[in-house]
């Protein structure tokens, strides 16, 4: 009898909480025209485990203790708690951790997101800020426009912030758990259907928020900004590499065109004798030759540099991305190219950063590596060239005329956005902090 009691009176809070919720997300949509499937994306769930409240970004888990406390202390408290982690998910803070520290991830993403909702004049999550929080504020944007996760914890790394300090910021901040946050590990393993549908609906609200911002009188604060940015800076960049992948023969069992059907029903008729067999060879879709241009002008770190060639390495030793053969060229080049490594199997590159060095610390012409490639063309050591990935900070010379492969720069985003490229090359900048190495916090 006991245990039924106990039973119901689960269920009872577990409805109860759900209905504080529902509430919640009523009154944001009421205001928020434009957050309407993000606001619905999340089902609901209790959690007697979790604290607060938080998201895997498919469920939205509460504690019905802190979500009824609240709820009676405040109810703008559940609205804003809801809205945070709604954020963090259209923001993509859940999967974009990399190999930042874990403590400071947190906080920034943190910060970011309660950043945008102080920034909104609707009355059901407006409530007046704390000193800490505006001048957190305050000095963050002395460093940065736009209060996007990524630059806040380039800037909390950078203070040297004092563990009473880090723990006060945490305490003034912190709404949410984190504790069913996709690990870095598991991302890489699979494709995350999750933070593909994150991305599509954030990409979608983008557009709406267009319009509904003009209808609202611009009531959506620090929104469209963050979104803007969320939205440019994301990317794959293992996807990214297989724009530089062939399809090829390899021996081995094609699995997608092997009928088992008429192979079974050859075994069970006739014994030993299937009527299909298995194709020896099958088509992949692998890295066989492309070439990487590291820019070691005197502008270029060269920590960086180092990790942005490791990170590429442990993005091709994934997922035999891999031929057994393979050409790979691997070029420094300033004004003038100074190195030329090649690559033609893991151990080579594994040789070559072992014992890496960097030669140049001259200007930035892009040029001769260009025509030192085309010269390599010329004498027959590139068969199938799928395209160039040139690394460089993006002030310099550029070809005039378009080359005969796919080429894409490679920027570390510094807050400049005056690098302008030809029209005919790829660009993408990437994130400084997904190359810094997890420290202890």
């Amino acid at each position: 009898m006991e245990k039924n009691q106990e039973e119901e009176q689960l269920r009872r809070l577990e409805l109860l909480g759900q209905e504080i919720l529902k509430i919640a997300r009523n009154e944001l949509y009421l205001k928020m025209r434009y957050l309407d499937v993000a606001l619905s994306s999340l089902r609901f769930q209790m959690d007697g485990e979790i604290g607060s409240i938080g998201t895997d970004g498919q469920m939205l888990y509460f504690h019905p203790g802190w979500l009824g406390g609240t709820y009676r202390t405040d109810r703008r408290g559940v609205n804003r708690a809801y809205l945070h982690v709604v954020l963090h998910c259209l923001f993509g803070h859940l999967f974009l951790k990399g190999k930042r520290n874990e403590v400071f991830w947190d906080l920034a993403c943190n910060i970011a997101v309660e950043s945008v909702i102080d920034s909104l004049s609707h009355p059901c999550v407006r409530k007046a800020s704390s000193w800490l929080r505006k001048e957190t504020y305050r000095q963050l944007k002395q460093k940065t426009d736009v209060l996007s996760a990524q630059k806040i914890y380039h800037c909390l790394t950078a203070w040297g912030l004092s563990e009473t300090g880090r723990q006060k910021m945490e305490e003034e901040f912190a709404t949410d758990s984190h504790l069913y946050w996709p690990k870095p590990d598991e991302q890489r393993r699979q494709p995350n259907e999750t933070q593909n549908n994150w991305q599509q609906i954030s990409e979608q609200m983008e557009l709406d928020l267009d319009t509904f911002a003009q209808e609202e009188d611009e009531t959506s604060g620090d929104l469209m900004d963050e979104l803007r940015i969320a939205n440019k800076k994301r990317y794959d960049y293992r996807e990214f590499l297989r724009k530089f992948s062939v399809w090829k023969e390899e021996i081995g069992v094609d699995d997608d065109s092997f009928d088992y059907t008429f192979y079974t029903y050859g075994l069970s008729m006739y014994g030993n004798m299937p009527l299909i067999e298995p194709q020896e060879t099958k088509e992949v879709k692998k890295i066989e030759e492309f070439v990487i241009v590291v820019d070691t002008s005197m502008s270029c770190s060269g920590e960086l540099v180092r990790k942005f060639l490791e990170e590429t390495y442990d993005v091709l030793s994934e997922n035999e991305s891999f031929f057994r053969k393979v050409h790979i060229r691997i070029l420094q080049c300033d004004e003038k190219v100074r190195e030329d490594v090649r690559i033609t199997k893991r151990k080579d590159w594994k040789e070559y950063m072992e014992h890496l060095k960097f030669y140049g610390g001259g200007g930035t012409d892009f040029r001769p590596s260009f025509a030192y490639i085309d010269s390599l063309i010329e004498k027959g050591e590139f068969t199938n060239l799928r395209g160039v990935i040139y690394f460089t900070d993006g002030y310099g010379t550029y070809p005039s005329q378009m080359p005969a492969y796919d080429t894409a720069f490679v920027f570390i985003d510094d807050g400049r956005r005056d690098i302008r490229t030809p029209a005919w090359a790829i660009r993408l900048i990437l994130d400084e902090a997904i190359f810094t190495e997890s420290e202890e916090a």
